[in-house]
């Protein structure tokens, strides 16, 4: 079997009558002409609806080969809280190429974890799939770059016969989270001229934590909402009854809470409930393919898609430090003493909490055109065509204007020797309640400009080229030409001095070229033999300079009998370095919450009672690009076995293994703290190059110092080339269908993927990391879904359950054990035109709980806390 070559392959495998027989995706042996040498998972749109999925997004993230961990809109304060992406086998957003129609996709215009470039899964309306494919392992020599752990191909359709209506509406048993769609699509088919639209309506509520009782507050220590300081010392002043006078705010939480050092006011809830844990959504999508036949052998084609996205959410209120942008301390004149005061301010004084809201409105489309058929006289067939992507995203954050030290401190009396700001401030001013005008004159928004997009040409050729002993030996090739670029403009009044903020933000900008040129043949060997070659040629141009690289790719399928497979696959990879990597100008900021595991450790305390953990905001950070990176490189292989004794069962087992030399990563800041722990306690070798770095990278405060002495200053991630990481596993598929004459007709399927090992290293000279079997591992060493379908008469009913393996809790000092999940759908038949369609997610109503981390109380990222959702799902089709 042919799987066809370039940007196009799965789409033109299925475009023209000669290629009908032609396609890329796997079945089971009794189809054993449409197998292939590595294992392909199909999903079929009407599999999205039947096995609860919500989305394109969803129906991929609940797939076993997606064992990794990724943030999303359930994150919280996160760089792309507005993006949705997966993680094959655990290696990275980065490292799964998505493509649409078989063609690459504008990466999302800011980086995953403010890194990695990927692609946002969140813009693809569900009505206009006709099925989802997941090939996996390394795919560089037929698709290039970035398909290094696998490929995802979201195939829209092409064809339909009359007209869609479609409504659904969701809602969670514990409230909040709800959600609402509307989708129209159709299809007009003449004689020459084929066309297919679908228009989608949606939108999401959003869910605070105050929705959700078991992380509604903060248990232990509550979070300080008033304090004054004296900087030598640290003693806690005293406010008087300002606590009395605001125990009204944040719900009427607000009390005295007394300390070693003194008092001070605080909230249990000013730190949790005023935080959402799903982002709020509004989408209209559209879409649209033409194909018009020139001649019986020509055919034009055109693709467009755009949709626009607006999102909203909150990781925290707005709080004010004195004098934050100089030491976070100032001379008080009255008291001839360095004072630190603090105000988290509360909902009541700003009218709600979603006034402090974050927002993202994201633009994307998608257009592609271009003629296809067959060459005269050859009986191969061509397609060359043009596509381009765009993405746009506008992000309006929150911000402290510059006047807000002399609002709550009045006005600056000058420096002294040591530069520090004096003020002789009136404590009333700290202690008193704000008005939702006085809020608005210290409170602004910034805006942010960023942009992505892609654009190319191919070309793609098909057809036999040999006859062997055993058949026909057949080829395809491509030649690829294209160019892509990103921008990240802040607001330049950052640099103007009109906020409260002495960090600078630059423009971050780059472009690159490519060209590619690749060839693929299918050898039948023997009867049953057949054996695939491919290579792929691609450049890269940024910079200032080139990378290029060759790939190769060999498989071979055996048939020792018809109802069995025997495949095996090995293949070269390789990624360019990400844009975002180098081109990167000098970006600072700060994480959501950072956890000092060196001072816990120092403490004697585990991190649920540390006070040091989940310190919010967290710590400042530092990264950098590097125009010097070099290209990722990779290597898989894989074995398995089919077999299919008839047409109603078959099973499938693979092996799979991945190796990535020379990845390119920014360690993770809580990684980075928790071996700088491990190297200043001695549990490392402080000597070691992994040690060295990391104590580089992790900048604190001397001991000596006036402020914050020991803490953490900032923490550097600029990009390297690590030395190696490696993943390996296998994957186990079955299906069985059986008919019965009163019962209807039944499918059973399951999925099993377990990942083996996965390991490590940063530099040459360290020890290989067991990064699988270790408490820092955030992915799935395991998934399981397994789906039973039972139709009868007018009746569709889908029970679809997910069974997540055990990984280590929040705190990363034990595992949390296993959890199923289950979905329910039922969908009736009332006529020939309409169905309606009741879908139970989470039928169990499960939340996973977590307190080994601190709030928010459950494994954020891994699990969800919605718990039940309920949709009801009307469709009408009329029309032919």
């Amino acid at each position: 079997m042919l799987a066809i070559l370039g940007s196009s392959c799965w789409q033109a495998a299925a475009q023209t009558p000669e290629t009908q027989s032609v396609v890329v995706t796997g079945s089971r042996i009794v189809r054993a002409a449409l197998e292939g040498p590595s294992p392909v998972t199909v999903i079929t749109g009407e599999e999205i609806t039947r096995q609860g999925y919500k989305n394109v997004f969803d129906a991929l993230n609940n797939q076993v080969q997606n064992s990794g961990f990724v943030q999303g809109e359930d994150f919280g304060n996160t760089f792309t809280p507005s993006a949705n992406t997966i993680s094959l086998r655990g290696l990275g957003p980065n490292h799964t190429l998505i493509l649409l129609n078989g063609r690459r996709m504008a990466d999302f215009p800011v980086a995953y974890g403010g890194s990695v470039n990927f692609t946002n899964l969140s813009n693809i309306p569900s009505s206009m799939v006709e099925r989802i494919e997941i090939l996996s392992g390394g795919a560089s020599a037929v698709y290039g770059s970035d398909a290094i752990s696998g490929v995802v191909n979201v195939i829209l359709k092409k064809q339909a016969q009359g007209y869609d209506a479609n409504v659904k509406l969701s809602d969670t048993s514990r409230g909040g989270g709800g959600s609402r769609r509307a989708q129209f699509s159709g299809g007009v088919n003449g004689d020459k001229l084929n066309a297919i639209f679908s228009v989608e309506l949606s939108e999401r509520d959003m869910l605070w934590t105050q929705q959700r009782d078991f992380m509604a507050e903060r248990s232990g220590t509550p979070t300080a909402v008033l304090t004054r300081k004296v900087v030598k010392g640290g003693a806690l002043l005293d406010l008087g009854d300002a606590c009395d006078k605001l125990g009204d705010l944040f719900g009427g939480s607000v009390i005295k809470y007394t300390a070693k050092k003194g008092s001070y006011c605080a909230s249990p809830k000013a730190g949790a409930t005023y935080w959402t844990t799903q982002t709020q959504n509004k989408s209209q999508n559209f879409s649209t393919s033409v194909n018009y036949e020139l001649t019986p052998e020509t055919s034009l084609y055109g693709d467009f898609l755009i949709g626009k996205n607006s999102t909203e959410n909150s990781t925290r209120g707005p709080s004010w430090t004195s004098s934050s942008t100089n030491g976070s301390y100032f001379l008080n004149e009255k008291t001839k003493a360095y004072e630190a005061w603090t105000k988290y301010i509360a909902p009541e004084e700003i009218g709600g909490a979603g006034r402090y809201n974050r927002s993202w409105d994201d633009l994307a489309s998608s257009l592609a055109f271009g003629i296809k058929g067959t060459i005269p006289h050859t009986g191969w067939t061509y397609e060359a065509g043009y596509s381009a992507s765009v993405y746009q995203s506008k992000n309006y954050a929150p911000r402290a204007l510059a006047n807000i030290d002399s609002f709550f401190l009045g006005p600056q009396k000058g420096v002294d020797s040591a530069g520090i700001a004096i003020y002789a401030p009136d404590l009333s001013r700290l202690t008193r309640r704000l008005s939702a005008a006085e809020f608005d004159s210290i409170t602004g928004s910034s805006v942010s400009k960023d942009k992505s997009w892609t654009h190319g040409i191919s070309i793609i050729t098909s057809g036999d080229a040999f006859t062997l002993p055993a058949g026909v030996a057949k080829v395809a090739t491509v030649a690829e030409l294209g160019r892509q670029g990103f921008s990240n403009s802040p607001d330049p009044r950052i640099n103007e001095g009109y906020f409260n903020t002495t960090s600078k933000s630059d423009v971050t900008a780059g472009t690159r070229n490519r060209y590619a040129l690749g060839a693929e043949i299918n050898l039948p060997l023997l009867k049953e033999v057949t054996g695939t070659l491919a290579g792929r040629y691609d450049r890269y141009s940024f910079a200032g300079r080139s990378d290029g690289k060759f790939t190769y790719a060999s498989g071979l399928e055996i048939r020792p009998i018809k109802q069995v497979l025997l495949r095996g696959s090995y293949a070269t990879s390789f990624r360019a370095p990400d844009m975002n990597y180098i081109y990167k100008s000098r970006g600072t900021g700060y994480y959501s919450s950072t956890t000092d595991h060196y001072r816990c450790a120092q403490a004697g305390k585990a991190l649920e009672d540390c006070d040091y953990a989940g310190m919010s905001p967290g710590a400042n950070y530092v990264q950098y690009g590097s125009k010097d990176l070099k290209s990722e490189k990779g290597k898989s292989y894989g074995v398995g076995v089919v077999w299919s004794p008839s047409t109603s069962f078959d099973v499938s087992l693979d092996y799979w293994n991945i190796k990535i030399d020379n990845l390119v990563t920014n360690l993770s800041s809580d990684k980075l703290l928790r071996d700088e722990s491990d190297c200043r306690l001695g549990k490392a070798d402080i000597n070691s190059p992994s040690c060295v770095d990391t104590l580089r990278r992790v900048e604190r405060y001397p001991l000596t110092a006036l402020n914050k002495p020991g803490e953490i200053r900032e923490i550097t991630t600029n990009p390297i080339n690590a030395a190696h990481e490696s993943s390996s596993g296998f994957d186990l598929s079955l299906k069985y269908q059986w008919k019965t004459t009163d019962y209807g007709s039944f499918v059973w399927k399951a999925d099993y993927s377990r990942t083996l090992t996965k390991r490590s290293k940063q530099f040459e000279g360290d020890a290989i990391s067991d990064d699988l079997n270790t408490l820092s591992n955030v992915d799935w060493p395991s998934k399981f879904n397994t789906s039973l379908s039972w139709n009868i008469g007018d009746w569709t009913n889908t029970l679809f359950v997910t069974r997540y393996s055990k990984t280590p809790n929040s705190g990363r000092t034990a595992e949390l054990p296993p959890t199923g999940i289950a979905n329910l759908s039922t969908v009736y038949r009332v006529n020939k035109n309409a169905t309606v369609s009741l879908i139970v997610n989470n039928v169990f109503n499960k939340v996973k709980y977590d307190s080994s981390g601190g709030w928010p109380y459950y494994p954020i990222g891994r699990y969800s806390p919605l718990g039940r959702l309920g949709s009801l799902e009307f469709n009408y089709h009329f029309g032919s």
